[in-house]
């Protein structure tokens, strides 16, 4: 039995692999509509959430399985207190598979450790969202038909940002990956991924505060909102939260070919005129999610 807590449990031929099924389910959904009979999914969402739960439930239910669970701590046990190890070993008792989203970094690992079924991380805290990542590799191998060779622009949050952490991690271990991070000095890459990613694997990249600078070298611009909930004060929260807000102007001096994604929910940093260029990917990225989870719940439950 195996979870997938970080993106970095998955090797790159998994990861290869996870694309493969998740194409071969886009051409042929019919050979999957029962893979699943029988089974059933808790997603355990301790915070709140709307494509990744709705897109597990939406995975599970076109493999022809079952969901059970909750949608905020509130509403399960949690509220009376019950640890993150004893929910996981109750609901092992239920389901043949669980989906958690936390606040706390490390809870889905915890949960993983006490469970006696595959866990899978939907997001802790700042931390890790692996699914999204496979959502967002989906995406550019779609677009791209590669994952090498690629100039690809992180912008805004890149501090608190787990999914910009997560691609950065999944991506370094291609060959000819070139990373320009755009965000406010306060918003900067932690320097532990600069050091123990970027640096430790030797990966051409560059910081900079000025989007418009870099746009005609990108490949690929990944943007992110500013989140409120990660803030601790609100001033800081009010003079960052629109650094950077994507317009046409913007994207004069972009490739034609530029995928631009963006791991929603969109606030304001790109600007809705947008959705109409063929460039935008960002939608895209919201059904893919949905055929990556259905390969990984196939993967952890070792179903052919």
């Amino acid at each position: 039995m195996r979870s997938v807590i970080d993106i970095l449990d998955l090797t790159v031929e998994e990861l290869d692999g996870l694309v493969k099924v998740a194409d071969d389910i886009i051409e042929n959904p019919n050979k999957y509509s029962e893979k699943c009979k029988g089974k059933k999914l808790a997603t355990l969402f301790f915070e709140p959430s709307t494509r990744t739960r709705l897109s597990f439930e939406a995975a599970m239910y076109e493999l022809g399985g079952n969901v059970l669970g909750f949608s905020e701590a509130q509403s399960s046990s949690a509220a009376k207190g019950e640890s993150v190890a004893d929910t996981a070993k109750t609901v092992s008792c239920y389901a043949d598979i669980i989906a958690m989203r936390h606040p706390k970094e490390g809870a889905p690992l915890v949960a993983s450790y006490n469970a006696t079924i595959p866990v899978i991380n939907a997001g802790d805290g700042g931390h890790n969202h692996p699914t999204q990542t496979l959502a967002d590799l989906l995406t550019i191998h779609r677009e791209k038909g590669r994952f090498d060779n690629l100039t690809v622009g992180f912008c805004g949050d890149l501090k608190f940002g787990r999914t910009v952490h997560s691609l950065i991690n999944a991506l370094s271990r291609y060959s000819g990956i070139k990373f320009v991070l755009i965000s406010p000095d306060e918003l900067k890459l932690p320097s532990y991924i600069k050091k123990e990613v970027l640096e430790k694997n030797n990966l051409e990249y560059v910081q900079t505060t000025n989007l418009e600078e870099v746009m005609p070298q990108l490949d690929i611009l990944y943007m992110t909102r500013v989140q409120r909930e990660r803030f601790f004060n609100e001033e800081d929260y009010l003079r960052l939260k629109d650094s950077y807000i994507l317009t046409p102007e913007k994207l004069t001096n972009a490739k034609k070919d530029l995928s631009i994604m963006h791991p929603l929910p969109r606030v304001n940093e790109i600007s809705v005129a947008i959705d109409e260029d063929p460039r935008a990917c960002y939608f895209k990225q919201v059904l893919y999610g949905k055929y990556m989870r259905m390969a990984l719940i196939l993967k952890l439950l070792e179903i052919e």
